[in-house]
Order: structure tokens, then C-alpha cells, then sequence
């Protein structure tokens, strides 16, 4: 499937950013400048299923979505050879399932959510009820977020089909830690990460991956802490 995508920059090298579920490329709306500023045309997808991105076809959630789907799309819609590609929770599942065929310089990987399946407290109905957030729930969830990240979320949920997250499920076998990078990669976590506990974090550096945690930041660390976000890159930017 090919996906839309938006840009930023018209610099000499490529960078491509994948956002997480209930999400769509708006997510990086400081991300995606910053990284222009630094010299790098910056593509941003949206999944399948969400933002302006076609739905899936199928007559059961795991049929239109899972994350061998989600990842065959980057492969069908974007470049190879990028300098970097950065993933943000589902973002990094899908991009880790899409890395080899990429082949991006380097791997960021932002509080991936390879382990979503076992993550405690992690239901995909609480992400189908969610759908009908208030922005006074977002704020509450999210008290470090600027207002415009709050009017993003409500954008990227009205336009993203809650089916994702159920197709997610159903197919669950996709889901665990990668034995090796594809390529060189960093693992940032966000602080106490639900998807990456210390145990998997140090298997992860023992299987060759560079792993950073942004102290302080939630999930979404790219909007809970900017500036923290954008330090932990460094060496990798």
C-alpha cells in the first residue's frame, strides 16, 4: 500500500519518521523542522489506517491491519538508503520489521513497542475506547504536552481508524525483542518505559544496541520532552 506523506526540508540527506498508534505524521510537527534545520529532507508517513492513509481491506481487524502489513507499506511507499529512520512506538515495531529492506544508515528507535503484546495493563479496547478522548483527558494524561500537541491528538484520532489496534492484537506473533540490529541502532526509552524494562534493555545492549534513556519523559518522548528528545540523538542526528 502506498501511504501519504508529508516533508520538510530540502537538504542533501534523508531522514524518515514513523509515528505511533493513534497517531499520523503531525506528531512530529517540531521533530520534522528541527531535523530540516540540520540539513535533512525529512519524510513522514501515515500508517495505514490512520491520518490520510488508506484503510485496510479485509473483513476482520487482523486481516486490514498488523504489523508485517504496517511494514511491507514503508517498504512499498518510501526510499531506500536513508540516512536515518526514527520510529516511535508502533512506529518502531513497524520500522523494525521494514529495517532490512530500508537500509538506512542508522536506526532510532523511540519506546518501541515490539513487546506490545505482554506490556502489563495494555489492552487493545482502552486504545477503541480512547478514540472518543476530550482534550481535558489528553491534558490529564499528558500534563507536559504545549496546547498544539493537544490539538494534534484530537486531529489524529478522529482521523484514525480504531480497527489498528484490534488487527494489532490478532496478530500478536509479530510482536517481540529483535535478536540483532539490521543496521546500527539506538533504543531511546522513555523514563521507566512500559514496553522496555531494564531486564530487555540490557539484553538489548548485549545483542549490539545502543540503549538511552530521556529521564523524566513519558512515551511519547518526542512531545513530553522536546529538547530531551532531541539531546538523546545525539551522535545519531
Amino acid at each position: 500500500m502506498k501511504l501519504h506523506t508529508h516533508e520538510w526540508g530540502t537538504g542533501d540527506r534523508l531522514a524518515l519518521l514513523v509515528h505511533g498508534i493513534m497517531s499520523d505524521h503531525r506528531t512530529w510537527r517540531r521533530v520534522g523542522p528541527a531535523l530540516a534545520e540540520r540539513g535533512y529532507r525529512v519524510i513522514a508517513v501515515d500508517l495505514r489506517g490512520h491520518g490520510a492513509s488508506p484503510r485496510g481491506d479485509g473483513a476482520e481487524p487482523g486481516e486490514k491491519y498488523g504489523a508485517r502489513l504496517f511494514a511491507q507499506d514503508l517498504v512499498d511507499t518510501l526510499p531506500t538508503g536513508a540516512e536515518l529512520a526514527i520510529g516511535h512506538s508502533l512506529g518502531g515495531l513497524t520500522l523494525l520489521g521494514a529495517v532490512d529492506r530500508l537500509r538506512p544508515a542508522r536506526a532510532v528507535y523511540s519506546d518501541p513497542a515490539w513487546q506490545f503484546a505482554k506490556a502489563e495493563g495494555v489492552d487493545p479496547r482502552l486504545f477503541v475506547e480512547f478514540k472518543n478522548g476530550t482534550r481535558e483527558q489528553i491534558t490529564a494524561m499528558n500534563p507536559r504536552w504545549e496546547e498544539a500537541d493537544i490539538d494534534v491528538e484530537l486531529a489524529t484520532l478522529a482521523a484514525w481508524d480504531s480497527d489498528t489496534a484490534l488487527g494489532l492484537w490478532a496478530n500478536a506473533e509479530d510482536s517481540g525483542l529483535p535478536a540483532a540490529p539490521a543496521v546500527p541502532s539506538l533504543v531511546q526509552l522513555a523514563d521507566r518505559s512500559f514496553l522496555v524494562d531494564d531486564t530487555d534493555a540490557g539484553l538489548l545492549r548485549d545483542r549490539g544496541f545502543e540503549v538511552r534513556t530521556v529521564a523524566g519523559a513519558g512515551h511519547t518522548v518526542h512531545r513530553d520532552d522536546f529538547d530531551g528528545f532531541m539531546a538523546s540523538l545525539e551522535g545519531w542526528i
